[in-house]
């Protein structure tokens, strides 16, 4: 087993959320009670965002890959970045980081074409929906990714960032969250959802809704480390 190393705190509530997942994919593949040997370096989410909201993706890179040299220092020998914002400029990153690093846009992209679907949406912070480094993925095996309309991300993000990083989970966001996928379902005809924030299974936990699946990008990201390194 290789000692796995966590960019966390971004945010905090999904960093506790993959220890938790990572714990439980360990033992369900060794069942003699131990545990395996995870560091987490907690990074300041606003410092990233900053950098992200900036477009300096140049200086995020540059941060990340100082933070991903902590954990290789102190033993890490596989990396993941726990958040899918920071995936901006994953390319940049891995090339140069000292540990190989599993991409979650990767893994997901993975699982969506092992379910034969072709057109999905993808819920996450604005840096996410607006962005093209999921869909330059998607794209490459003939997935149509569909982002909300500008208002609906801008609804999204502002409920990711005020409420859900910090562990608020409210109702009537999750309704109206609902009401956004019942468009995308109606108006776009997606075959599924993306929850591409690592906070967004907090609220929408379902698997599927109105026979469509929810892919927990967390999961997916979680089960895909625990096939390579346990």
């Amino acid at each position: 087993m290789k000692t796995l190393g966590i960019i966390g705190g971004i945010g905090p509530e999904s960093t506790i959320e993959y220890y938790r997942q990572l714990i439980a994919a360990y033992q369900k593949r060794n069942l003699d009670g131990s545990y395996p040997a995870i560091f987490i370096n907690s990074i300041d989410m606003t410092k990233m965002l900053g950098f992200a909201g900036a477009n300096e993706l140049a200086r995020l890179c540059d941060y990340l890959l100082a933070e991903v040299q902590k954990l290789a220092d102190a033993g890490a020998e596989t990396g993941l970045l726990a958040s899918n914002t920071p995936h901006v400029v994953f390319d940049d990153l891995s090339r140069v980081s000292p540990i190989p690093l599993i991409s979650i846009v990767e893994t997901a992209c993975q699982t969506v074409q092992e379910a034969g679907l072709n057109k999905v949406g993808l819920f996450g912070t604005r840096f996410t929906m607006g962005g093209r480094f999921y869909s330059d993925v998607f794209s490459r095996v003939g997935i149509t990714l569909i982002s909300p309309q500008s208002e609906e991300q801008g609804f999204i993000h502002n409920r990711y960032m005020g409420e859900l990083v910090r562990g608020v989970i409210l109702p009537e966001t999750r309704r109206q969250m609902l009401e956004i996928v019942d468009r995308l379902i109606d108006e776009e005809h997606i075959q599924g959802l993306i929850l591409g924030g690592t906070e967004l299974p907090l609220i929408l936990r379902d698997e599927a809704y109105r026979g469509i699946p929810f892919f927990d990008t967390t999961r997916i990201h979680v089960e895909a480390v625990a096939e390579q390194i346990f």
